[in-house]
């Protein structure tokens, strides 16, 4: 199995974790083995709370976000066994989508977009001439620098609104909605979630950012290229031309 493959699974896990497991073992508690709903509800996300404990013991460090993330999950498991309600139990789930929402628009305002880490490494490809391209633009030494700091602001902007808008339409689904249909429901509206950000977030942010890169990774060699042949043209000039060319096309 190649290194690749292991890669795109390791991806999945815990979308598998997080989502087919409890969905998976709700049915199966409630169905085959005649618990409450909210039984069901509490038994059901005893593996993802394990496993976030588990990232947390392994990697021994605790960012904000995570912390964040750790205390949701904890304190909406006790409230919902203190107060027996497998509405709230619903719920609980969208504020995870919520406090990582809010986490991304802070980190936009305080011009750290938290969404970069994650975006990087699909647009430089583990090409080292294209990282040396995205330092560029990141850096400010690049014409498109303002431009590409502006989209990498907006890729962060639409995960975060995303994943609150997703909050609200589950927080108002667990209150409305019967409960078995929520459980799975809830499900379809964090898809449709993901679907909709990487739509709005490749328009809007990434689509334009891998343009700039590839231009950017290409220009310094047609510079050269240019002025060895004595056109006089410099790199920078170039760079100052031909990204809106590139985003054109």
């Amino acid at each position: 199995m190649t290194t690749n493959q292991h890669k795109k699974q390791n991806a999945f896990a815990p979308l598998i974790v997080d989502v087919a497991v409890p969905l998976g073992s709700y049915y199966l508690f409630k169905g085959a083995f005649g618990m409450s709903t909210f039984a069901a509800l509490a038994w059901s996300s005893v593996v993802p709370a394990a496993r976030t404990l588990w990232s947390v013991a392994r990697e021994r460090t605790l960012n904000g976000l995570a912390g964040l993330i750790l205390v949701v999950n904890v304190v909406g498991l006790v409230l919902s066994f203190v107060a027996g309600d497998p509405r709230l139990m619903l719920a609980k789930d969208s504020g995870v989508s919520s406090t990582v929402g809010i986490g991304i628009l802070v980190s936009v305002m305080l011009g750290k977009p938290m969404m970069t880490a994650a975006l990087k490494p699909f647009l430089v490809k583990g090409n080292a001439v294209r990282d040396a391209a995205w330092e560029r633009l990141a850096s400010g030494a690049s014409v498109a620098s303002e431009d590409f700091r502006k989209r990498e602001r907006a890729f962060s902007v639409v995960w975060g609104a995303v994943l609150l808008a997703e909050c609200v339409v589950r927080v108002v689904g667990a209150y409305t909605v019967p409960v078995d249909t929520m459980v799975w429901l809830g499900s379809v509206i964090m898809i449709v979630a993901i679907v909709l950000g990487i739509v709005l977030g490749g328009a809007l942010g990434a689509g334009p950012m891998e343009a700039m890169v590839s231009f950017e990774a290409k220009a310094p060699d047609v510079g050269v290229a240019d002025a060895e042949a004595g056109d006089g043209v410099e790199v920078e000039g170039l760079r100052a031309v031909r990204p809106e060319a590139a985003l054109a096309r």
